[in-house]
């Protein structure tokens, strides 16, 4: 029983052993129960020896029940599919018709078809497996394929992948740009959150410093009705932007009474130390709704005529969304599971007690569909100044792993994701215990089943406007460490790495995007040079570019990988002063992520080390201001070492990276987190902070204007 558990697992992609990222690197054997959950979830049987034995010849034989795969991805060097035919027929002819998705065109194609004797045996029936491999050479894209054989037309979706992924052609040189979380932003007539207002406005600093490229947190919705679930990475759809970011005032339809009486709360919000995200987020949408029935009611139609085409163009995906959030606001106050609470006949959202639902609400669910139709055009709008102003890249967006699993993604189409279970990490260095994510995770074979068309819509969302992608866990192109609902330990699911790598490939080329791979994890040995023989940039981090796993001195700027997004640190790390002081460690003392006044004292030890080894490495690259050299080590008491942020800015400047980019709150002089993993808002104010200056005043501001000119003698 066990080595066949062992046969179907390995068939369907469950990791049976798996190999943790703690220190120790600990090897687990994966639970025979868990094993089995996920081979239910595939929808096969495993209770008995019986069972498990007619599931595995199931599996066996799956390919042969069908003449050709859903959709074939392969790289514009090797073009070809297989075909499953009867052994009566397999001499008889086959024929090709080819079809680009984009024109409609048919594509004259030559082709030959191989028989090399590989066959299959079900019931009284055997098949064999035709080969048919293409010739003329195919631009990179999507066609539709129609297969005769037998008198019997067949159909498939093939897809054909460049060997890179695109590149900017500003990419050819050292760039560099900002890394921010447009919610930080603050400004002179913000409504107390950065948006894409304040995008234009940071795109024409960039253009004045220099600078080529402005990477981004998730701009995707969140929960309408709980607007302080701020998490950036816990979107209810990766398909569509977060009304928060709409400048109000933008908008075509608002009129300035609109604010009448609320001056004082919008200057309360815009002076407030944090993001007050429910006062911000209400506030816009009671005026928002004010601007949608304007353009319902105008006379001059043009604008709703723009907006009728932006919801065709959505088409059932923006349906679904807007109904999806339209159903939550209705339930909100009454079912506190999420959708599966929900009436049943609400839960699947093809029935037609939804489609009632969607007529007689027709006026909020439109609403819904025009804050993204706004957001849109706002974004669009940032987008074009990027071209005005000549940024080389521009915005580098950031695509989140997952959703979470009280989202529209799941409810929209619940049978692509696995059941009652989620994504989270295994065991690692920074926690022993590993994570419990939750979040919504992709079924493989389902994935397939649909030609990987909600991947490649998630790709397209987030690549537009862009000229860059971050991958968060870039790693979930191969493998994702997934938990079921009723256990704390989990195991790795695998994809199908081939296809999703030459799909990323493919629509980085169709949207001339760049891509760049989050890999701070568990990283199965071999993958970063998979991934770069691939051209998706990888990222290096200061605090992570260090000999001896961390522990180690910090590599020479030379060191440093070429094709890589270089930072100081990233969101989740502490800014440079806060490094510097050590206010993470004694934050995380307070709330008990470091569990002993011992371990807190061997923290700051070592933190004393690592700043001693810093100033070496800035000293030996001779990277510190000419009229502010080091004069002494800043060790015990003599407060924050003036020059340093420059000196480390200029550092990451002269790396062999790419780009880098400088982080806002380094260059300020921040010296609190943005977020600490592993805590909710009740702990820390996640996603919450707010720069310390304002957009206005930024290129005045002396901290700002040598740190810039740090950068720039070295790019």
């Amino acid at each position: 029983m066990a080595e066949d558990l062992q046969g179907i697992a390995k068939k369907l992609g469950i990791a049976t052993r798996f190999t943790d990222a703690g220190l120790s690197r600990r090897d687990y054997d994966v639970n025979p129960e868990i094993i089995k959950f996920f081979i239910r979830a595939f929808g096969y049987s495993a209770n008995s020896e019986a069972e498990i034995a007619a599931s595995l010849q199931e599996i066996e034989l799956e390919r042969w029940k069908h003449a050709l795969e859903p959709v074939y991805v392969v790289q514009e060097n090797d073009i070809g599919l297989d075909l499953v035919v009867y052994a009566d027929f397999r001499s008889e002819p086959v024929t090709l018709e080819l079809t680009a998705q984009d024109s409609g065109k048919k594509i004259p194609a030559a082709y030959e078809v191989t028989d090399d004797g590989e066959s299959a045996v079900s019931g009284m029936m055997t098949y064999f497996k035709l080969k048919i491999k293409i010739h003329t050479p195919l631009p990179v894209g999507y066609y539709n394929v129609k297969v005769n054989h037998h008198g019997k037309n067949y159909k498939t979706v093939l897809a054909v992948a460049p060997e890179r992924c695109y590149e900017a052609p500003a990419m050819a040189r050292k760039i560099w740009g900002y890394a921010v979380q447009l919610y930080s932003l603050r400004s002179e007539r913000n409504w107390g959150i950065g948006d894409f207002t304040d995008l234009k406005a940071l795109v024409r600093l960039c253009a004045e410093a220099g600078a080529d490229v402005i990477g981004l947190n998730p701009l995707n919705v969140l929960s309408h009705d709980y607007p302080e679930e701020a998490s950036p990475y816990l979107a209810i759809s990766r398909l569509f932007l977060n009304p928060v970011y709409i400048d109000v005032e933008a908008v075509p339809e608002f009129e300035a009474e609109d604010t009448d009486g609320l001056q004082g709360l919008i200057n309360e919000l815009r002076h407030s130390e944090l993001i007050r995200y429910a006062d911000v987020y209400n506030l816009k949408i009671s005026i928002l709704n004010k601007c949608y029935l304007r353009m319902l009611g105008a006379k001059d139609q043009t604008r709703r005529r723009a907006f009728e085409q932006f919801c065709a163009d959505q088409g059932d995906d923006l349906d679904k969304l807007a109904v999806f959030q339209a159903l939550s606001h209705q339930s909100c106050d009454s079912d506190w599971g999420g959708w599966r609470s929900w009436p049943r006949q609400y839960q699947n959202p093809r029935s037609l007690d939804v489609a009632k639902f969607a007529e007689d609400n027709k006026e909020q669910v439109g609403f819904f569909k025009f804050l993204q139709f706004e957001a849109d055009r706002q974004l669009a709008q940032a987008a074009e100044e990027v071209k005005k102003q000549g940024l080389g890249v521009g915005f580098y967006r950031d695509l989140a792993v997952g959703v979470g699993s009280d989202s529209a993604e799941l409810w929209s189409n619940p049978d692509l994701f696995f059941k009652k279970a989620g994504t989270g990490a295994p065991p690692d260095a920074f926690f022993p215990a590993g994570q419990k994510w939750g979040l919504g995770t992709f079924n493989p074979q389902a994935l397939k089943q649909e030609k990987y068309l909600p991947f490649i819509k998630i790709l397209r969302a987030n690549m537009r406007s862009a000229g860059a992608l971050r991958i968060d866990h870039v790693m979930s192109l191969m493998r994702l460490y997934v938990i079921p609902d009723c256990s704390d330990l989990g195991t790795y699911i695998f994809y199908n790495f081939a296809d999703m790598l030459n799909i990323v490939a493919l629509e980085s080329h169709l949207n001339k995007c760049a891509v760049v791979g989050e890999s701070i994890g568990n990283v199965p040995e071999g993958f970063l040079e998979i991934l770069a023989a691939r051209n998706v940039h990888s990222l290096s981090v200061l605090w992570a570019e260090r000999y001896n796993a961390g522990w180690g001195d910090f590599r020479a700027p030379e060191a440093y990988p070429v094709s890589a997004f270089a930072s100081v640190g990233t969101h989740d790390m502490a800014p440079l002063k806060m490094w510097w002081f050590g206010y993470d460690i004694e934050l995380s003392f307070a709330l008990g992520l470091i569990p002993t006044e011992h371990e807190k004292n061997e923290a700051y030890h070592k933190r004393e080390s690592d700043r001693w080894k810093l100033l070496n490495a800035l000293d030996a690259a001779q990277v510190w201001p000419a009229d502010n050299m080091r004069t002494g080590n800043f060790i015990y008491g003599e407060g924050y070492p003036e020059g340093i942020d420059e000196a480390v800015h200029r550092f990451m400047a002269r790396t062999s990276s790419q780009v880098f980019l400088a982080q806002l709150e380094d260059i300020l002089h921040v010296d609190k987190l943005q977020n600490l993993p592993g805590t909710d808002r009740d702990k820390h104010p996640n996603w919450r902070r707010r720069l310390p200056v304002n957009l206005e005043q930024l290129s005045g501001d002396v901290a700002y204007r040598r740190n810039i000119a740090a950068i720039k003698t070295e790019r």
